[in-house]
């Protein structure tokens, strides 16, 4: 049994059932060992899709989840999710993550957890975006994300389109192309580094070989031009 394995009942996940596997392993690694630092925190889940991980913040038992999403037709399926006492605790704001968050500091709000999960590699203004973050006060950051594999503290700038849901969302009006940086390990570590924070790097080495069909990018040789990670910030 899995953590999401209701996502089948919901729109697109009906025929994917990949994407839910995939999902029921991110959440064993990345959500269910953090369960008493989210335990009554209030949490910040940037680039918040349709919800589905501020939906696990919230059964992990925060108190209060605030999600930022750029796009209100993603928002919008969180009314399909269950447990209507989970979905009460998460509230989604559709908003550019950089002018909702600077929102979010003007009011003095205040954040224990918050996440960075799967946008990093979606951005190019990685350590502005680590600037906002805490300027909001976490004790916790989780950021998993696509990493380049190059050996110094470099981001390698790819283009991606905005009409995939998945990726970036315009930049300018009307743009169908977005410029996006792919920061190396190294480049993750610098920006924790000079803004305070310790980096502690998970080891998907915990999920064994016969279970990594669908998160294949966690585990990519070094020869390959990236792989995917999962590191958690706290301040030093």
């Amino acid at each position: 049994m899995g953590f999401y394995d209701f996502l089948p009942k919901i729109g697109r996940y009906a025929e994917d059932p990949g994407t839910v596997e995939r999902m029921n392993l991110r959440h064993k690694m990345i959500i269910k060992p953090l369960e008493s630092e989210i335990e009554g925190k209030r949490v910040l889940d940037l680039a918040a899709h349709d919800g589905r991980w501020a939906y696990a913040f919230a059964a992990a038992g925060a108190r209060e989840v605030i999600g930022i999403e750029g796009r209100q037709e993603l928002i919008d399926r969180f009314e399909e999710f269950p447990r209507a006492h989970l979905r009460e605790k998460v509230k989604l704001v559709c908003d550019d993550i950089y002018d909702g968050m600077q929102k979010l500091i003007d009011a003095g709000e205040r954040f224990d957890v918050v996440g960075v999960l799967g946008i990093l590699y979606h951005v190019m203004d990685h350590f502005r975006l680590f600037q906002l973050v805490r300027k909001l006060g976490p004790e916790l950051v989780i950021v998993d994300s696509e990493f380049a594999q190059r050996p110094g503290p470099v981001i390698i700038l790819m283009r991606e389109r905005t009409d995939n849901e998945l990726n970036s969302i315009p930049q300018i009006e009307g743009q169908e192309k977005a410029l996006i940086g792919i920061p190396s390990f190294p480049a993750m570590e610098a920006m924790a580094d000079v803004l305070d924070y310790d980096c502690h790097w998970l080891d998907w080495n915990e999920i064994g070989p016969g279970k990594r069909r669908h998160i294949g990018d966690y585990y990519r040789p070094a020869d390959q031009a990236k792989k995917r990670g999962t590191c958690l910030l706290t301040p030093k």
